[in-house]
């Protein structure tokens, strides 16, 4: 016998109780009500994307043959509409499914506790997260619980290793993605796309927004996506206040080599070179020297 379908799109058909598997839990008072997709809006600051994508149509899908079955949560506006806190992937695959209304919990909350609630929400129910997704997910959060002073059960326990307990990321990752919160969007886009790496994107982070902008362009003239030990120079460079554009093109510009192709032993002695200066470099000076040295001997007896 097949299996009965619970509403064929029209939510009205299906009783809220034999439709939901709702992990937001719904506290006293509150109920579960249909609001109007034209009043539900996204949070100012909200970190997720909602693209029409194969996961997009499998929701829609879903939606088509049983309805919405998590519902959404929501505060009210002083307009009379609502902030759609959680679901807005949900309110999207309703709009292509031809449906008019969301299902929703609605909740008072202040700034710091819909921002949590938001970034928890989609953190549990993505199947798949973009790198700048995470970032921005973990700066806003770590930003709510510290402005609101959120403690755990033990006193003066940090936001960020609230935040460790909740993802299981050390608290040395979650600042390296933060830090990715400081790319321009261009090379953030580049993180998302695999065209730029994670470790080198940390680095490029500590540099402004024109010699970001710089490196876009680099890497875009020469075709090259810059490995981890180029950026580490540019980012000493910048320290030093010596980071010129003249300097990320020849860095950017250089040929890459493999790890094996770059003399570790040489590399062990940058700190007493330019940090523009190449393994290369570092080694054909250490080279020179040593002959000279040499010579000097040779002279000497």
């Amino acid at each position: 016998m097949p299996k009965k379908q619970l509403t064929d799109g029209n939510l009205a058909l299906a009783g809220f109780d034999s439709i939901f598997k709702s992990t937001t839990k719904i506290m006293e008072g509150e109920k579960i009500v249909e609001i109007p997709l034209e009043k539900l809006h996204p949070p100012e600051v909200h970190p997720f994307q909602v693209n029409d994508d194969k996961a997009m149509d499998r929701l829609v899908k879903s939606i088509k043959q049983y309805g919405v079955r998590e519902p959404g949560l929501v505060r009210p506006c002083a307009n009379g509409e609502y902030e759609l806190i959680a679901g807005n992937r949900r309110k999207r695959a309703c709009e292509i499914a031809g449906i008019s209304v969301l299902p929703v919990i609605i909740r008072e909350m202040d700034d710091d506790s819909a921002t949590i609630a938001m970034v928890d929400s989609n953190l549990e129910q993505r199947e798949k997260l973009l790198l700048s997704e995470k970032a921005w997910a973990y700066r806003v959060k770590l930003e709510a619980l510290n402005h609101r002073g959120a403690k755990s059960d033990m006193p003066g326990q940090l936001s960020v290793d609230i935040l460790c307990e909740q993802t299981g990321e050390s608290k040395n990752q979650i600042f390296r993605l933060v830090r990715l919160t400081e790319l321009i969007y261009s090379l953030l886009d580049k993180v998302d796309t695999k065209k730029l790496s994670f470790n080198p994107a940390v680095e490029l982070s500590y540099l402004s927004q024109t010699e970001q902008t710089e490196v876009v362009s680099a890497m875009e003239k020469y075709d090259v996506k810059p490995s981890h030990s180029q950026t580490v120079r540019l980012k000493k460079m910048k320290k030093s206040g010596g980071l010129t554009i003249e300097i990320i093109d020849k860095i950017i510009s250089e040929e890459k080599k493999s790890l094996k192709g770059e003399s570790k032993n040489a590399m062990r002695f940058s700190k007493y070179f330019p940090p523009d200066y190449s393994a290369k470099q570092i080694e054909h000076e250490i080279i020179k020297m040593l002959k000279e040295r040499k010579q000097e001997k040779k002279s000497q007896e």
